[in-house]
């Protein structure tokens, strides 16, 4: 489990000049229980970095290359980058686009300054961009989460994406008998601070009130607003250390911002040393303290009077003081724990799916949907039916429906809104396994992204591979393709029967299922003798004019040898294939089915129609080379040389009713009982995940 932060470019991660992003990480990390899982990575020029688990990234500026495109190429280019399950990015959403492209798994994006105002989220289009793209959106403040979602729809968006997280500060007891006659003014010395206010109105109570001095730190090099009293301290920039020692002592702490402060560590910080707190109405400052004074106005006058009145009352003062430090729950231990909770809920769990009696299962094929039922009796189905009686949660994704539905003039074939919806189905659903039926558009890139999170994937593949047989070289590829990133390919053919080598590969026969083969043949009094099917093309869903496929000539061949055979065909000789519901009913009034199919046979291929034939009890006639008899006796189904020994048998079993019967009856036994969707579906899970439990249950692999 590994979290990578990233910095803003140029964040001083050190012991003597960090910023609040920088003291806000090094607080909550060294206290975080995932410290040991969490490296930080920087650019600074400085040295002494806050803590050890900090990297400091080497940046080369190209030509016309920013700077922070350079640095954020530089932090995936590092070695840990792929390690990564959590990349936490503070403060840039403009870093989100670019890493994006090569990483995929959870990001955090924290917000420490107005979201309107910083490149990459100022726009509605680049907030929604933001909203689709990470996991969450942390904000310091409930302002700041409020600017982001200004114009957009809040309730729909705030609950799921975003949560408030403060800055923080350390606990320590305070002596309020300690306290001195201090007031400080700490941050940048300017206008937007509202320094030059705090001048003017601090040399009046100097004045006033000779006993009381006022310190100020911080710098600010670009504007230069002075103010000289002998009881004003200008100490320059302190360290954070220094500062929150000085803060015990201090009475009164000034933070009167004219700009909205995103939130205001400096009046956190106050209040967690028990200092009375005065503030602008400004930003997130009034979240920063239940019991700070909030200036009515913001100029020297009202500053004047709120600071005098404090030291004028004495028992007010320090009921305001003891107010703030007893309120005051923002500690590193709090905060850092909201963190830890969120990590751990988003955190990759390295779970054991060999002991896993539940999985998440995506499955991507081609599930029909645009053919409004036709093809909804398909392997696919039968496949997914089994996943789901195993009791697993099965997510479906029709890729095919995808493309087809979703061409564009910017996306001609639809792959790019395939590829982002398949992205985020599996962000979405997080599956345990991956598979893989004929997916042939599932990009590799696409792949390549889940297999950064060690997901498994399996696929499998139900057309024919023979060298002798339609398509082969098309066929070849498609297998072949994603072949490296798959840990288990299944197919209607034996693999060893193959002329090239498919990595971890295995046979597995054409599933039938309960609750698609659901006819008993064998108890029929069928009109017809014989049944065949064919197509040109399942998706075609009609005959082709002018194409011919060379089972038309065996069939032919078949009917003219043998007279007193009634056959029922369909898909040649003008007459049009048939689908889904009307198939069956035709398929309901023959005893007898061929499986014949295309090209010439190889070991175990069949097409899917073996399981509608001898599933739905029909005595089933299939060629002896695919060499099924390895599973099958002359009891279950009837095996034929050539066409003369397929007339004989036909004729044969046509006169002797009763083993046609009991031979299509034992058949449709023993396919449901060997073959059927539940245990291919298991086979194919057991081999993806490497599980060997009850391997002798599936025939087919012994």
């Amino acid at each position: 489990m590994n979290i990578s932060i990233l910095l803003p470019f140029k964040e001083n991660y050190s012991k003597k000049i960090a910023g609040a992003v920088s003291l806000f990480v090094n607080d909550t990390v060294n206290i975080s229980k995932f410290k040991k899982n969490i490296i930080i990575y920087g650019s600074t020029h400085c040295k002494d970095y806050l803590s050890e688990n900090y990297i400091n990234l080497k940046t080369s500026k190209k030509f016309l290359q920013s700077s922070n495109k350079g640095y954020v190429k530089s932090f995936i280019n590092h070695k840990n980058f792929v390690k990564t399950d959590i990349l936490e990015i503070h403060n840039r959403p403009n870093y989100i686009n670019q890493i994006k492209k090569v990483y995929n798994n959870r990001i955090f994006l924290y917000f420490h300054n107005d979201p309107l105002t910083m490149s990459g989220s100022s726009s509605v289009s680049e907030r929604l961009y933001l909203l689709e793209n990470t996991d969450k959106l942390i904000f310091n403040s409930k302002w700041s989460r409020d600017r982001f979602f200004l114009n957009l729809d809040k309730q729909k968006l705030l609950s799921n994406k975003s949560i408030i997280c403060y800055q923080s500060s350390s606990s320590v007891d305070i002596n309020f008998k300690k306290k001195k006659k201090i007031i400080t003014f700490i941050g940048k010395l300017n206008k937007a601070k509202g320094f030059d206010i705090f001048g003017n109105a601090i040399i009046d109570i100097l004045d006033k009130h000779r006993d009381w001095k006022a310190y100020v730190m911080g710098d600010e090099p670009r504007e230069k607003v002075i103010f000289r009293h002998k009881n004003l301290y200008n100490l320059g920039f302190k360290s954070n250390s220094f500062i929150l020692n000085f803060l015990k002592k201090t009475s009164i702490s000034i933070v009167c911002s004219r700009w909205d402060e995103p939130f205001g560590r400096t009046s956190l910080e106050a209040s967690s040393r028990g200092a009375a707190v005065i503030i602008s109405n400004r930003g997130g400052l009034p979240e920063t303290s239940s019991s700070a004074i909030i200036l009515k106005s913001l100029d020297k006058k009202n500053l004047y009077k709120e600071v005098s009145d404090l030291i004028k009352n004495k028992k007010r003062l320090v009921k305001i003081q003891k107010a703030n430090y007893r309120n005051f729950f923002l500690t590193h231990n709090y905060v850092s724990e909201i963190l830890d909770n969120l990590r751990n809920k988003y955190l990759i769990k390295k779970i054991n799916l060999n002991i896993k009696k539940i999985l998440k299962i995506m499955h991507i094929t081609n599930f029909n949907y645009r053919f409004d039922g036709r093809l909804h009796y398909n392997t696919g189905r039968r496949i997914n039916n089994g996943f789901v009686r195993l009791g697993h949660n099965v997510l479906t994704v029709s890729d095919r429906d995808i493309l087809h539905n979703n061409k564009t003039i910017n996306d001609l074939s639809g792959s790019k809104t395939l590829q982002k919806a398949i992205k985020s189905n599996y962000k979405n659903f997080k599956p345990d396994l991956i598979i893989l039926g004929h997916a042939d558009n599932v990009s590799i890139e696409t792949l390549n992204d889940f297999k950064k999170d060690k997901v498994y994937i399996g696929q499998w593949f139900l057309d024919p591979l023979s060298r002798f047989g339609p398509d082969y070289s098309n066929n070849k590829s498609r297998i072949l393709d994603k072949n490296k990133l798959i840990d288990s390919t299944f197919l209607t053919t034996d693999p060893k029967a193959l002329d090239f080598k498919l990595n971890n590969s295995y046979f597995i026969p054409n599933p039938c299922d309960e609750s698609f083969e659901v006819l008993k043949n064998y108890e029929n009094l069928c009109e017809n003798d014989l049944f065949f099917a064919m197509s040109h093309g399942v998706h075609r869903g009609e005959l082709k004019k002018g194409k011919l496929d060379n089972r038309e000539f065996f069939i032919n061949k078949l009917i003219k040898q043998n007279p007193d055979i009634k056959f029922d065909i369909y898909g040649m000789n003008n007459i049009q294939p048939i689908w889904s519901d009307d198939f069956l009913h035709k398929l309901s009034n023959s005893s007898m089915g061929l499986n014949l199919s295309r090209g010439k046979p190889i070991k175990y291929y069949s097409s899917d129609r073996i399981s509608q034939l001898i599933g739905n009890g029909l005595l089933t006639f299939i060629d002896e080379k695919t060499k099924l008899g390895d599973f099958f006796s002359n009891k279950e189904i009837v095996f034929y040389k050539d066409i003369n020994d397929l007339s004989y048998k036909l004729n044969k079993f046509k006169k002797d009713k009763t083993q046609r019967i009991k031979i299509a009856k034992n058949g449709k036994k023993f396919y449901f009982k060997y073959f059927n969707s539940t245990l291919v579906s298991e086979f194919i899970i057991n081999k993806t995940l490497g599980r060997q439990k009850n391997i002798k249950r599936f025939i087919w692999s012994n």
